[in-house]
């Protein structure tokens, strides 16, 4: 979610953090991670517990354990002083002691654009849709919300385990048949800063912020009719999988998300019988081993759980993505074709079109003065329009242009007002291209792209007396072209492992309605009072849940497919580009985007219920391929939980949907002179359709890479049966940096397998 409070602006960092309350006399106690060789418990214990209890008492003896995990990872976590930590870290059967990190969230028309909106039509004949469980973890669930009616559903399936806690803010009846369970999951915040203070948030399941009802709401809300905001996105709005059940998890605080927490969360979840894990939170990249939502997802894995996680909102700034693990379905984000235009009239007679979700008093004036933002402040930074940033005298009675960046967008709307200002443009900076994200703002606005922002600045420098008129529009439909890249989308390449193509593909996650709290208003803001049911905000946020939805849609068609079957089905049916040929719009930069980008590309639900053919793995891959990554036995174990001896591997054997290739560049001018190199990857595929017969076709970019298929034509007989392949590259040497781009389809005349192909030289 995009703009909302500090909590949920941007892709947060994940950062270490020390006891801000700790005696300037006693070291300071931080919360760790305590990952245990289970495996090897020394015979003088009864069992696994009382063996944690007495590592720990070696090193202190007042410390109590927060958590023990035995799903996720084999240990516990404790608040201990840094020198604790490093002489429990010595003691025999413990694999890692690492410190508790803070993560953050990454923040209809959806359901119709993606071609579902009468999915019950195109679905196969099943009851098992309603089976589907959606685990969310997220800021918790506003159960008043009209989303989560159960009017539709029958009882909850026999295989959840789950229930729904209670506290002073959330009672029985907060639970139906559609939100089945909620928890909430707090020790490692309060470890860290203190008790949840309960007149400002509830210590319960129950949603302050919005982030997670518009998430869960977004992944399997009912349909509600008549909803919308302010008038604006009016329709019906439901999830993904209207029939799905959904699990609210809440592990996102005023102050963050702790690891340890999501942690429990997730071991939790995979006790009480979630079929997917939807999770539009992220923390910087990190190792695998290292990375506790790559750890708890590889469990889940494990189990037959799908984990969707947002990429991220450090677009367009390449390699920015987050959560990038291979059995991680990874989430970008795209537009729908749907906006929410705004209009600008300058003096000078041009008009323009921006993006609002403005309500209120329109300007009367048909000329209002036009000031920019860095014009009429005493501050360096006064063009982002800052609290305190603007001088009242030269802001009065004045539409103000401000700059996108820094602070909430709609939070430099209420500077502008508390300046005297009557009215703002909101310009685009570089960074954020001719995207346009709408925004519930509290004075007349229209949101612009940097090249009208370039314009209206330009006119504003050139004219003695500028000005301008700012109206608000209403909905608009059938926007084109569509979809294209945000510009806030994480992207490529992975930093982690390069031969890992990520993100996996996009889904919608610009100017979403969905349901929201009543806690807060719109825009999330302490000083928006305004209550509103829907609420539209954009971010890989919006994104996850659209793919988490739709993978219970498969779940639900498909009860036998493992996690990556639907994720190679989701991926290996999207699209890259539009029906004239073209590639997808980069929003960001105006050109054609790359697999850098959008992975296998925008997701496409109706092709994915019936792929053809699939790319499959199971857990014991994944182990094979953190082998190939070079991960020792003990590594390998904190993330798996088990013991493993490694045999020769390669990465580039990974049974993934898409194709990542490095090479290197020779040495010598522009690339060198040396021969050709040489990379052969392996994939299986599994026929999930009729008897059929694959031929396989190849688009390039490039001529300096050679691509040879063997066999070229893959004749299937049976269901589930299983076909193998290679692919040889040879490729020249190019210089450094050089990338370029390819798609390999698979077709039997009435399905298109795509992967797509990433050359990298460095």
């Amino acid at each position: 979610m995009m703009s909302v409070r500090p909590l949920l602006t941007f892709l947060f960092l994940c950062h270490a953090f020390a006891d801000a309350g700790r005696n300037n006399h006693q070291p300071a106690k931080k919360t760790f991670i305590i990952h245990m060789d289970k495996l090897n418990m020394p015979e003088s214990f009864d069992d696994h517990l009382q063996w944690y209890d007495s590592s720990l008492k070696a090193v202190s003896s007042s410390a109590s354990m927060l958590y023990t995990y035995n799903n996720v990872v084999h240990g516990y976590s404790v608040r201990l002083t840094p020198e604790e930590a490093r002489m429990l870290e010595k003691q025999p059967g413990i694999l890692l002691v690492q410190e508790d990190t803070k993560y953050d969230l990454h923040t209809t028309r959806s359901p119709e654009f993606l071609g579902i909106l009468n999915s019950d039509v195109s679905l196969p004949d099943s009851s098992t849709p309603s089976d589907v469980i959606i685990g969310v973890l997220d800021t918790g669930v506003w159960p008043e919300s009209s989303s989560y009616d159960d009017k539709e559903l029958g009882p909850v399936p026999s295989s959840w385990k789950g229930e729904c806690e209670l506290s002073k803010t959330f009672s029985s009846s907060s639970c139906n048949r559609k939100l089945i369970g909620a928890r909430f999951f707090s020790q490692g915040y309060e470890a860290a800063f203190g008790p949840v203070d309960e007149s400002v948030e509830s210590r319960s399941p129950r949603d302050d912020d919005g982030h997670g009802t518009h998430t869960s709401t977004t992944a399997g809300g009912a349909a509600v009719v008549g909803a919308s905001l302010f008038s604006y996105a009016a329709g019906t709005a439901r999830g993904m999988a209207r029939h799905a059940r959904v699990a609210a998890y809440k592990v996102c605080w005023l102050g963050g998300c702790l690891s340890s927490d999501i942690l429990a969360a997730m071991e939790k979840a995979i006790d009480d019988g979630v079929n997917i894990l939807s999770m539009s939170l992220g923390g910087s990249t990190s190792d695998y081993y290292r990375d506790t939502v790559a750890i708890g997802a590889f469990a889940a894995t494990a189990k037959g759980i799908l984990v969707s996680c947002s990429a991220g909102n450090g677009g367009p700034s390449p390699g920015s993505l987050s959560n990038v693990a291979p059995w991680i379905t990874t989430v970008g984000a795209g537009t729908i074709d749907r906006q929410f235009p705004s209009y600008i009239l300058l003096g000078n007679g041009k008009k323009l079109i921006g993006a609002s979700l403005y309500s209120g008093k329109p300007l009367t004036a048909s000329e209002i003065p036009l000031v920019y933002a860095g014009n009429i402040s005493s501050t360096s930074n006064g063009n982002l329009c800052l609290k305190g940033g603007l001088i009242p005298e030269k802001a009065k009675g004045k539409i103000v242009v401000c700059d996108r960046g820094l602070n909430p967008r709609a939070q430099k709307g209420l500077v502008v007002r508390d300046a005297g200002g009557v009215g703002m443009i909101l310009a685009n900076t570089d960074t954020f291209g001719d995207e346009l994200v709408a925004d519930a703002h509290f004075i007349p606005t229209a949101a612009v792209g940097v090249t009208a922002g370039e314009q209206i600045k330009k006119y504003i420098f050139s004219d003695p007396n500028p000005s301008a008129a700012v109206s608000s529009g209403s909905t608009q439909l059938g926007v084109q072209p569509s979809p294209v890249v945000a510009a806030f989308s994480s992207r490529g390449p992975n930093l982690i492992t390069p031969d890992i193509l990520k993100p996996d593909l996009i889904a919608p996650g610009v100017n979403i309605l969905a349901g929201w709290t009543g806690k807060v208003g719109p825009t999330g803001l302490p000083e928006d009072t305004r209550k509103v049911d829907f609420n539209i905000v954009s971010g890989t946020s919006m994104s996850c849940p659209h793919v988490s939805g739709l993978a219970a849609l498969i779940k639900g068609a498909h009860p036998e497919w493992s996690p990556a079957a639907i994720r190679s089905a989701l991926m290996t049916t999207a699209y890259s580009r539009y029906k004239n040929g073209e590639r997808i719009k980069d929003i960001a930069t105006g050109k054609a985007s790359t697999p850098f980008d959008y992975g296998a590309g925008y997701v496409d639900p109706l092709s994915a219920l019936d792929p053809g053919l699939v790319y499959d793995a199971m857990a014991e891959d994944y182990v094979d391929f953190l082998c190939a990554i070079g991960y020792s036995s003990s590594l390998i174990k904190i993330v798996t939980k088990q013991d493993h001896t490694c045999k020769e591997s390669s990465v580039g054997d990974l049974n993934y949907p898409s194709f990542a290739v490095p090479l290197q560049t020779a040495s010598g001018p522009n690339g060198g002179s040396s021969s050709p190199m040489t990379v052969k990857y392996t994939r299986t595929v599994t026929n999930v359709g009729n008897p059929a017969t694959y031929k396989v076709s190849i688009s390039q970019e490039t001529k300096s890479v050679k691509i040879l298929v063997q066999p070229d034509v893959l004749d299937f007989s049976n269901p589930n049966e299983k076909k193998t392949y290679t692919v040889t590259f040879t490729a020249d040497s190019l210089p450094s940096g050089t990338t370029s781009f390819a798609q390999l389809e698979w077709s039997d005349g009435k399905h298109i397998v795509g992967s797509p192909i990433v050359f990298s030289w460095t």
